[in-house]
């Protein structure tokens, strides 16, 4: 049986529309672990797009940006309904455990230096991608220590991609203020900052944890 102790609390998966999109999944041949493997091919589109918006202009740019907005949003559809075929569908695979976390890796270095190449500062995306890791790492080492999940914010996975697509979408303002690049500069930079106060909380958490038990 399916470990769900280890599941990210997601609201949507209680919806109506996601049970109906599962159960349709489901009477198909898809594997949880093929929508695994598309969740990454989403991102590598999104990363990609983030990227050639940063050498792009007027509506070209912000065709690259929108289609950048729905394939963050379509990665997280993935993250989503994998789970639900595995778990409610009762699908999962011998290796679900791999395709569930290695794919959300591959897809935060995907996304975040696309994002940093797009604004011209690729040291800035791979910050952001270092501190995804490691509020990942500390979830993980959480589980190995024999405590609960931990998937606090204020930067975790959902919101990283919240902040990315909102700000993909804002930047076809940009024009307006003769701007080029700001907006999504300025939000990997509340990316980074705001991930690295997650690793701190849940490791501050975690020791915290360790040193109480019983």
């Amino acid at each position: 049986m399916a470990d769900l102790s280890n599941r990210r609390p997601l609201a949507s998966r209680k919806s109506g529309w996601a049970a109906r999109v599962t159960r349709w999944l489901a009477g198909t041949s898809v594997t949880p672990n093929q929508i695994s493997m598309a969740g990454m091919v989403a991102a590598l589109g999104a990363g990609a797009a983030f990227w050639a918006a940063g050498g792009s202009a007027d509506w070209g740019r912000a065709l690259l940006l929108v289609l950048a907005a729905c394939l963050c949003q379509l990665r997280l559809l993935c993250n989503l309904f994998d789970g639900m075929i595995a778990v409610e569908a009762g699908r999962g695979a011998p290796d679900g455990a791999f395709w569930n976390e290695f794919p959300d890796r591959v897809s935060d270095l995907l996304i975040l230096l696309g994002v940093g190449l797009s604004g011209g500062d690729p040291a800035l995306g791979w910050a952001g991608v270092a501190m995804a890791f490691l509020t990942a790492y500390l979830r993980e080492l959480g589980v190995n220590c024999g405590r609960s999940t931990d998937f606090s914010g204020p930067m975790a996975k959902q919101h990283r991609m919240a902040l990315v697509t909102g700000a993909a979408l804002l930047s076809l303002a940009e024009p307006l203020w003769q701007g080029h690049g700001e907006v999504l500069h300025t939000a990997l930079w509340i990316l980074v900052v705001g991930t690295a106060l997650t690793a701190l909380r849940r490791a501050i958490k975690l020791v915290a944890a360790l040193r109480h038990q019983v």
